[in-house]
């Protein structure tokens, strides 16, 4: 086993859809299953330090403690987990309020295991922001309609670090690609592409996909 993780869901059906996902995985083990916020962090109370999950996935809408609080209080204990977002929902407020109390990636419930681990690995190994693309695209749009209009005197040119693949990389990152459907169109390795990404994310100091989505619109790079 490489990953250990755990998942946070209240819904009977979901969990054993997850585990059954998990079993398609064989480099992850799955240390727990939680049914809300205060399970988990009872959960995480009763583990040693060694055995904890690096990364959770985590449900939003949970009965005694959400999942945007559940994500706020374990970060603040336990701040090497990942927290990764899972939800049939895309609402506004909840992206934005699930990053800031510390998500590393949001994706739906619908996602494949693959997916699920390609999540895993970009969290842990590149420190990357996984992201569904439907998820994504809807960041952008709140983006464009929230932004300021931009001035004319703002930069709407990439940073000269950024060489011609990382721009492309970059591109496709903003319009919600994952690091396969990159690697796909580039003719790369997935982890080339994952290595070009950490790389984008050092030289614009971001740790995010929000975050490097947000510099897109500022800067006019979409």
């Amino acid at each position: 086993m490489r990953f250990t993780i755990a998942i946070v869901e209240d819904n009977p059906i979901n969990r054993n859809t997850f585990l059954q996902k998990t079993k398609q995985m064989q480099e992850v083990k799955l240390v727990f299953m939680a049914t809300n916020g205060n399970d988990c962090l009872e959960e995480l109370k009763g583990l040693p330090l060694q055995l904890l999950p690096q990364v959770i996935f985590m449900d939003l809408e949970m009965p005694e403690m959400d999942g945007i609080e559940t994500i706020r209080m374990a970060k603040a204990l336990y701040a090497n987990i990942h927290f990764i977002v899972l939800t049939v929902f895309d609402d506004d407020d909840k992206i934005f309020e699930a990053i800031k109390a510390g998500a590393s990636g949001y994706l739906l419930k619908h996602e494949p295991a693959q997916t699920l681990l390609e999540a895993i690995i970009n969290v842990i190994e590149t420190g990357g922001a996984p992201m569904s693309p439907a998820i994504a695209r809807k960041t952008l749009r709140i983006l464009s309609t929230t932004s300021a209009p931009f001035s004319d005197t703002e930069n709407a040119d990439f940073p000269t670090s950024i060489t011609e693949r990382e721009k492309e990389i970059l591109k496709h990152t903003i319009n919600g690609w994952d690091a396969k459907r990159i690697s796909t169109a580039l003719n790369v390795s997935v982890l080339t592409v994952r290595k070009h990404i950490a790389n984008i994310y050092e030289k614009l100091h971001v740790n995010s996909k929000a975050q490097i989505i947000s510099l897109a619109h500022k800067n006019k790079w979409v």
